[in-house]
């Protein structure tokens, strides 16, 4: 049997073979000491991207999206999000654990925002019985809800109300390039809505590891200090950079072709392709664990979210004939 057909999730990447030649001859140097001209040349790149003064490279999506909610909210205080966000649902508590942040959430249709909706649970600062919400946070695209892009509108809503409420917003921008490439909306534009926002590389673009956060230059400069209490003051790390601005090049502008494949499988499988916007295509009402074990043994991986829900994730290491070996697989095991 050919190699495995794997829509788990975007994070199953491998390095190109063009990635894997500029990381090995990337420029580097210590980065704790702000010495590698790799990591400043992708820090300044991604601040300009999305119209911040400043950014700062990090291991992880999870310790960009803390830290940029850590830099907006103060211990005893909390932020408000969706209650499928991934900064509740996949990031162990991190808030809690790690920062003495409180978190809570508001139920919405599959992570699709509803600024008032929102706007309507913060509690107001200077209320002796009450905790303060301090920020907000908004995933795009979202995670749980299966791909969808945030609407711009809902957006602007939020953020023009936030200016005047003392309220901020952080954006869990994961997959912020898909949103940017479904939508067409200028990554500077999401940016801007954002008092601190975490954008991923290992997602959708293909890098092995890391993520940036942005922010004012203030912000960013106390981040540097939270990411060395955290563990993740790095080294020689312009290797890893060197992904990242090969992938801003190379494979930002080929995340359409996801999207495509994306349609492509759903219409193969019966799903409306009207229904998937990026990358993510999902199967509702299958026994899910006994559809995920039998396609894995004729080589089709995919991730069962619940008992009776799979979720398909194309990427760019899915061509269009995985894609359609994926699609033959899966609609033979539906129709038994």
């Amino acid at each position: 049997m050919a190699e495995h057909v794997d829509l788990r999730s975007d994070t199953v990447t491998r390095p190109t073979d063009g990635m894997r030649k500029v990381m090995a001859d990337a420029e580097v140097g210590d980065d704790v000491y702000a010495e590698d001209p790799t990591v400043t040349a992708l820090e300044e790149r991604t601040a300009e991207l999305f119209g911040h003064e400043a950014a700062l490279f990090v291991p992880s999506g999870t310790m960009g999206n803390q830290i940029g909610m850590r830099l907006v909210a103060e211990p005893g205080q909390e932020v408000l999000c969706d209650a499928d966000a991934h900064v509740v649902t996949y990031e162990m508590g991190a808030a809690a654990a790690i920062f003495g942040l409180s978190t809570r959430t508001v139920v919405s249709d599959r992570g699709l925002l509803d600024a008032d909706a929102l706007i309507a649970q913060v509690r107001p600062q200077g209320d002796p019985y009450l905790t303060p919400t301090a920020a907000v946070a908004v995933e795009n695209t979202h995670n749980r809800g299966f791909g969808r892009v945030q609407p711009l509108a809902e957006l602007e809503r939020l953020w023009e109300w936030s200016r005047g409420a003392g309220v901020a917003v952080h954006l869990d921008g994961a997959r912020i390039w898909n949103a940017h490439a479904a939508s067409g909306v200028p990554l500077d534009t999401y940016g801007r809505l954002a008092d601190t926002a975490s954008v991923c590389f290992s997602k959708g673009l293909g890098t092995p590891v890391g993520s940036v956060l942005v922010a004012s230059a203030e912000r960013i400069a106390r981040a540097r200090i939270w990411r060395k209490r955290l563990g993740g003051g790095m080294r020689q790390v312009g290797v890893l950079a060197a992904a990242c601005l090969y992938a801003l090049d190379h494979h930002l502008p080929r995340l359409g072709e996801d999207h495509e494949h994306a349609r492509l499988l759903a219409e193969r499988l019966g799903v409306d392709p009207a229904s998937v916007e990026t990358n993510m295509v999902v199967l509702d009402g299958v026994n899910a664990p006994v559809l995920a074990e039998a396609a894995k043994a004729q080589g089709v991986l995919v991730s069962q979210v619940s008992p009776t829900r799979i979720r398909l994730v194309t990427h760019l290491d899915v061509d269009r004939a995985g894609i359609e070996r994926a699609a033959a697989v899966l609609t033979e095991l539906l129709a038994r």
